[in-house]
């Protein structure tokens, strides 16, 4: 067994680093905790399960829902912040995400709708914060937009802000 080959050494390392870069690339952003939770909440409020989506909420969300929404149902609210020509909610998946510190991440999610909201899509921002740094788990704590994405400030820093449409709290 002689030495190996200079070359052969070289493809082997340039083998590994793509697929590194290929796996990097093909594995879903959604399969980060804080994105997941993001759009487990939004499907589940948007398809009725409150009970799903209200388990997703920080205390202090589920304290807005019960007096802010139509019979503190937070499907309610969803279904209340989207015209009655969009149909019924059909999808939400992830788009894109910020963090903010280790503990926090601002996340944009892309929702469909029946009628007249699939290709652009509606924006829905949510908030997502670990309530305790050894904890896996990620609460919801403010969502704003469920707005067409072609509206002006429909990304991710324009619902992120205080006076952004449907901000819940």
């Amino acid at each position: 067994m002689g030495k190996m080959n200079p070359v052969m050494i070289a493809g082997v390392l340039l083998a590994l680093v793509i697929v590194v870069i290929v796996t990097a690339l093909l594995v879903p952003q959604q399969t980060n905790p804080a994105y997941a939770s993001a759009v487990d909440f939004v499907k589940a409020a948007g398809s009725g399960d409150d009970a799903e989506a209200m388990s997703h909420l920080s205390d202090t969300l589920v304290a807005y829902v019960a007096e802010n929404c139509r019979d503190g149902s937070v499907s309610a609210c969803v279904d209340d912040y989207t015209p009655a020509e969009w149909g019924s909610f059909l999808n939400a998946v992830f788009r894109r995400a910020q963090p903010d510190g280790p503990n926090a991440w601002d996340i944009l999610l892309l929702g469909t709708w029946e009628e007249g909201q699939g290709f652009s899509g509606v924006c829905i921002y949510t908030r997502a914060e670990r309530p305790d740094t050894s904890s896996d788990a990620w609460e919801i704590v403010r969502w704003s937009g469920f707005v067409s994405c072609d509206l002006p400030n429909a990304g991710l820093s324009g619902l992120a802000q205080d006076d952004a449409p449907n901000r819940a709290p």
